[in-house]
């Protein structure tokens, strides 16, 4: 397929210039000049549009195997797709658990008959990540997984995890952590401050995931691992991985949108749809994210994407799983939040969801530039419309359903092919 981009503001090196992209054989053959290239029939004219990276998730939820009746590599590919992402990163804790080349192997296998998007799977870091029995890192490296982590779940041995960043640094491979001290959960379902004391529900302190990472990057130390931090959610998070950058230990961060949007006083009544893990927590941590991410110390924007069936989320409170989606409305709500505001520019949102995910793992994808796969998202800033139903993905559940925002994907060009065009 070969096609040119024309008219458009392009991003490339943190600013937008009028340029055309020609698109051929699934890359980038050539930038040029407003009207440099021959018109032909298949060129898509951007006029007022502007053209960036294909966004990249390093953080979601595909629910397959095991659980398609949540998400599917199809439906929630479908979704990345709508939402500007090209390239995502499924998590392991599926059913069978990704902790096997067997199972990582089958899960390639069922991307490329059904993806829309480029997927990758992490691997665990131990057996059905409830155990001390680390996985053959070797072979699921060579199955193409990118990095190791047991996101759901906190890994609760300070030796597992030492031992798992000997393995993976061997391979120059990173251990990714969702952190949480089992022993500091409290059976809680919100974060534990004032809306858990006013709407009388157990809450989740701060430290359940500071002292983790407080413990995770001396190990980080220690073994020379790359260690990279899920879902920052606590200004002690931020200030320890401050803190160890500083202190140039290897430590990468991301931030999901809904901890940058929202926080505890977000949340007026028991709501499943505002339960997620970490939880939103007070308007301090909100700003000290913010600020984080501004600053450098959390390095990029990554979704979180969790998507449950209806019928899971209308359970109690206690008994509801913790997520919601995120795919489909990360950029809008972003933009909105913070880029019309004047709060941020385009170019640093754009940078947290291309070529920052980007650079944690060597993705070759993320910057606009000769030779580069086409992978490629078009934006209209100028367009509005209200979060809710039809979802492409296979589930609804997130508190932003009403929620009006302004700039939206409107194309997605995954090596040179249209996989997404607004209607």
């Amino acid at each position: 397929m070969e096609f040119t981009l024309k008219n458009g503001l392009v991003y490339q090196n943190g600013i937008f210039t009028k340029v055309d992209l020609h698109i051929k054989d699934g890359l980038i053959a050539a930038i040029g000049s407003p009207n440099f290239f021959k018109a032909s029939a298949g060129d898509i004219d951007c006029k007022n549009l502007h053209i960036v990276p294909g966004f990249i998730d390093i953080h979601v939820h595909l629910r397959e195997p095991g659980f398609e009746h949540k998400e599917t590599i199809a439906s929630g590919s479908r979704a990345a797709a709508k939402g500007g992402f090209t390239t995502i990163c499924a998590m392991p804790n599926t059913n069978p658990v990704m902790d096997s080349a067997e199972v990582v192997e089958k899960f390639y296998i069922q991307a490329a008959k059904t993806a829309k998007v480029h997927v990758r799977t992490y691997a665990a870091i131990t057996k059905a990540l409830k155990t001390d029995e680390l996985v053959d890192f070797e072979k699921l490296k060579a199955a193409g997984c990118i990095a190791f982590t047991n996101d759901g779940v906190g890994v609760q041995t300070a030796n597992t995890m030492y031992q798992a960043m000997h393995d993976a640094k061997k391979l120059n491979m990173a251990v990714v952590a969702h952190c949480e001290d089992n022993s500091l959960i409290w059976g809680g379902a919100v974060h534990y401050g004032d809306v858990s004391k006013r709407l009388d529900i157990r809450g989740i302190p701060n430290i359940c995931e500071s002292v983790q990472i407080a413990r995770d990057v001396l190990l980080a130390e220690a073994s020379g691992c790359h260690y990279h931090v899920c879902h920052v959610s606590t200004k002690e998070s931020v200030r320890v991985i401050r803190d160890a950058k500083k202190a140039g230990i290897h430590v990468s961060a991301e931030v999901s949108p809904h901890h940058l949007i929202l926080s505890e006083g977000d949340i007026t009544t028991v709501n499943t749809a505002f339960k997620m893990n970490p939880p939103l927590r007070s308007k301090a941590d909100r700003a000290a994210l913010i600020a984080g991410l501004e600053d450098g110390t959390i390095d990029c924007i990554a979704t979180d994407h969790a998507p449950h069936h209806e019928d899971e989320k209308a359970q109690d409170i206690d008994k509801a799983p913790f997520g919601i989606i995120g795919l489909e409305d990360a950029f809008s709500l972003l933009y909105t939040e913070f880029v019309l505001t004047q709060k941020w520019t385009l170019a640093q949102l754009i940078s947290w969801l291309t070529e920052k995910p980007a650079a944690i793992f060597n993705f070759n994808t993320g910057t606009l530039e000769v030779g580069k796969p086409a992978d490629i998202t078009i934006l209209d800033l100028s367009k509005s419309a209200k979060i809710g139903k039809p979802f492409a993905s296979l589930a609804s559940n997130t508190p932003f359903i009403g929620k009006k925002v302004t700039g939206l994907p409107v194309q997605t060009i995954v090596s040179g092919e249209i996989v997404y065009k607004r209607k």
